[in-house]
């Protein structure tokens, strides 16, 4: 599941679950809702996912791609060691700000 909360500047993305193909409808309107809201600062919280494949970092990447079109930029919270190697394996690591100081409450996974 995917939820976004918006502010005057920027939109808080909480991914529960799986972000991966299966996923990749409700990703979609997600993305079509925020390129709509032109919120430049996006912050997407990992906290509580549990699985992310090519399809997941894709839609990531995209959103990264959005927001730095908007001088803007995507802050991922909670990612762990294991998405950072898929954006990296991807060549879109530098595209976002990783915040490693982040604790997750209730965490599925340990963050990087």
């Amino acid at each position: 599941m995917i939820e976004v909360s918006t502010s005057g500047t920027g939109a808080q993305i909480t991914v529960t679950d799986d972000l991966d193909l299966a996923t990749g409808a409700a990703a979609d309107a997600v993305q079509r809702r925020l390129a709509l809201l032109e919120r430049p600062m996006i912050t997407v919280d990992l906290c509580r996912m549990n699985f992310m494949d090519s399809t997941g970092a894709a839609w990531l990447i995209t959103l990264a791609d959005q927001s730095r079109h908007r001088d803007g930029r995507v802050h991922l919270l909670g990612a762990s060691a294991r998405d950072l190697f898929v954006l990296e394996v991807c060549g879109a690591i530098d595209l976002f700000t990783i915040n490693h100081r982040h604790q997750c409450a209730d965490a599925t996974h340990a963050t990087a």
